[in-house]
């Protein structure tokens, strides 16, 4: 049996694992549920999953949360701030940790739960894209496993012998990252320039919360999924590709030097890759229907489009850069990302604002968590400035 923490139990990713945790009693429970502030979604799930803690960030929301956990007749711990979710991610309640808690706010929570040897079930992406390098000493130093759980990465971590191996000695030339191209796949920049929030939300082929869909829209997210490939892998940038695939069945490729290429196909539904790394090293039914290849369209894949999608490159130039440059990048286009939703920004600006942090903001080396978080305000400081200037 194992006990699962879930951080961010109301986003997509949390439903998505406590779904599958639910078809599998005998060997999973969800002792520790957090949200950040959806009081009334937090408490349902406490109903029907009964943990034996539940989290909210915000901690003006914490006695709300405790009077309706007490009305609907669940007896759990109750917490607040994120002090409470640090130690909730590396506390004796849970021996697993799916960290989908989005942005930089999941830092501290990933890196604690790796401290204490946590299995760590990623899905925050940008935790290892502002923090790699301190991640992954993290995860070495409490002994525990890091399995990815963005579909990309668990399709890479599929095809690779023994999860993540010296990638030289094994043989790989290449990973080959999908993208579907999101909702504007084959536009102009012309036909980009009055995108609404509520367009740059609808996904083709996923379910998605609003950031990570913008982020998808623009080609951002494959961006961060590159450099977090870099780290988990110990891939060199050039070394790793991305190829849009608009019907994403699969997920990503590995190619090695004999001329073999792994892929992982499946339908687009993350319970496939949640259900692999909680499971792994055995399998266990997620819930997902099988794959019809018969009845799928002829797949097809193409290059991507850097000068309309300049989120991309602009990943991959803060890869190359090395050092803080990829927060730096998280930075920005989180703070540029909520602008755009707010509707104070354009969509193509947003490009504009990540470009004008990176050059405002040359790369320094990663020392520790704390000068690390001081270059995240900075890079967000820097990208409010610039979206003043603009208006």
């Amino acid at each position: 049996m194992r006990n699962v923490a879930v951080l961010g139990a109301t986003g997509s990713i949390g439903g998505n694992t406590l779904d599958v945790i639910a078809r599998h009693p005998e060997r999973f429970r969800a002792s520790v549920l957090t949200a950040h502030r959806q009081v009334e979604a937090l408490v349902a799930l406490c109903v029907r999953h009964r943990p034996e803690l539940a989290v909210i960030a915000d901690p003006a929301l914490e006695a709300d949360l405790s009077r309706r956990l007490t009305a609907a007749g669940v007896r759990c711990e109750v917490a607040s701030g994120h002090a409470a979710l640090t130690a909730a991610a590396a506390g004796n309640l849970c021996d697993t940790v799916v960290a989908a808690i989005v942005g930089a706010a999941g830092l501290e929570s990933t890196l604690a739960a790796a401290r204490a040897g946590k299995r760590l079930l990623l899905a925050n992406k940008e935790s290892i894209v502002m923090a790699g390098p301190l991640l992954l000493e993290a995860v070495a130093a409490g002994g525990g496993a890091l399995i990815p759980v963005d579909s990309e990465h668990n399709a890479i971590f599929q095809c690779l012998p023994g999860g993540r191996p010296d990638l030289y000695r094994s043989g790989v030339r290449r990973l080959i990252l999908t993208a579907s191209g999101g909702p504007f796949r084959g536009r102009t920049r012309a036909e980009l320039a009055d995108i609404t929030p509520d367009q740059a939300c609808k996904h083709p082929n996923w379910v998605m919360g609003r950031k990570i869909s913008v982020d998808s829209a623009t080609l951002m997210n494959k961006g961060l999924e590159v450099i977090e490939a870099h780290h988990l892998f110990g891939a060199p940038a050039e070394t790793i590709d991305v190829l849009v695939h608009p019907q994403s069945l699969v997920h990503s490729m590995v190619e090695y030097v004999d001329g073999s290429v792994l892929a992982q196909l499946g339908n687009p539904d993350m319970r496939t890759a949640i259900a692999h790394a909680l499971a792994w090293p055995e399998r266990v039914e997620s819930g997902v229907p099988p794959l019809d290849l018969a009845a799928c369209a002829p797949l097809q894949f193409g290059q991507p489009d850097l000068a309309t999608f300049r989120c991309l490159a602009l990943a991959f130039q803060a890869l190359r850069a090395g050092g803080d440059a990829p927060a730096v990048l998280n930075a920005a286009n989180e703070v540029a990302v909520e602008a755009f939703l707010a509707g104070a920004l354009p969509f193509l600006s947003i490009a504009d604002v990540v470009e004008a942090v990176l050059a405002e903001l040359p790369a320094q080396a990663v020392v520790d968590v704390e000068t690390l978080c001081e270059r995240d305000r900075a890079a967000r400081e820097a990208a409010r400035r610039v979206l003043r200037n603009a208006c």
